[in-house]
């Protein structure tokens, strides 16, 4: 019995493995299930890559075709199925926020680790609510000016603000590695008030068990040419990790045999990195230097 999840985007990414890999089981095609089922091919299609869910009546018969008849089994998939269904609170964003960015939220929060790697700016999750507001502020008019307007980067805050209170402060909150270029310890994102009190943040957060906070020194014999990322990893070995790539028009979510050239690159990054305690101490440092 795998353990139970909460997020609708984490039980249909459960479920649709679990479809594929037992429809490999017993040697079906996509069109056969289809024929057999009297679906349209593109609902097998959907089902499987977790575009749409599906019923449990549904699912209860497409477990009969692929002989699943373990009690135990059919409940699990049955309650994912249900899972999947559900609303969860971001989808009253779905109007204002990529699809992909969404998809990421419903990911990260079931995590059991976050590694993140920020050349530019700084993860959402480690940002103070006035230094958010002046990224959007300086950042995301200059990238899409005619299709968001002030009501969407109110919406990005405030999801930011949402994502920190469901990830940083539930019962057992994720693993973080984050990787800071040191660049962003310098841009004044808002003014130096701003990127001050932001960096005293960092120093706090960097300061509990569960949270690293490196930084790649202008020192570094290493560049980071790579976009920002976020691996994520889950507790679970049904659940298998994804990596969420954000660069200024694109927000991809990534699984498979890629996502071993992200961990490759994580891990280069952070051997290239200060320490946890000495990036700490530039971070203060610089801090101080804007006091």
């Amino acid at each position: 019995m795998t353990s139970r999840v909460h997020s609708p985007t984490a039980g249909r990414r459960r479920l649709r493995n679990t479809l594929r890999r037992v429809r490999d089981q017993v040697r079906l095609t996509q069109e056969q299930v289809a024929e057999a089922m009297d679906w349209s091919l593109s609902k097998v299609i959907r089902i499987e890559t977790g575009g749409v869910g599906i019923s449990t009546s549904d699912l209860r018969q497409l477990l009969q075709l692929y002989e699943v008849s373990d009690p135990d089994q059919v409940a699990e998939l049955v309650e994912l199925a249900r899972v999947g269904r559900r609303r969860p609170w971001w989808t009253q964003f779905r109007e204002a926020l990529p699809a992909g960015y969404l998809s990421y939220i419903g990911l990260e929060d079931e995590s059991s680790a976050l590694r993140c790697v920020s050349p530019v700016g700084l993860p959402g999750l480690l940002q103070t609510e006035e230094y958010s507001r002046a990224v959007v502020e300086a950042s995301w008019w200059a990238v899409r000016p005619s299709a968001h307007g002030p009501a969407t980067a109110t919406d990005r805050i405030n999801v930011r603000q949402i994502r920190q209170r469901e990830v940083l402060h539930r019962d057992r909150p994720p693993e973080i590695t984050a990787i800071l270029d040191e660049a962003v310890l310098w841009r004044q994102i808002g003014g130096p008030e701003v990127l001050r009190r932001q960096l005293r943040h960092l120093v706090t957060l960097g300061s509990e068990p569960h949270i690293t906070i490196q930084v790649l020194p202008f020192s570094a014999s290493m560049m980071n040419m790579l976009s920002h990322f976020v691996l994520m990893e889950f507790s679970d070995p049904a659940d298998p990790d994804a990596v969420y790539v954000e660069s200024a028009f694109d927000h991809t979510l990534l699984e498979g045999e890629e996502i071993e050239t992200y961990r490759n690159a994580f891990s280069r990054l952070r051997d290239a990195s200060l320490a946890a305690e000495d990036s700490l101490t530039l971070i203060e440092q610089v801090a101080d230097r804007l006091a």
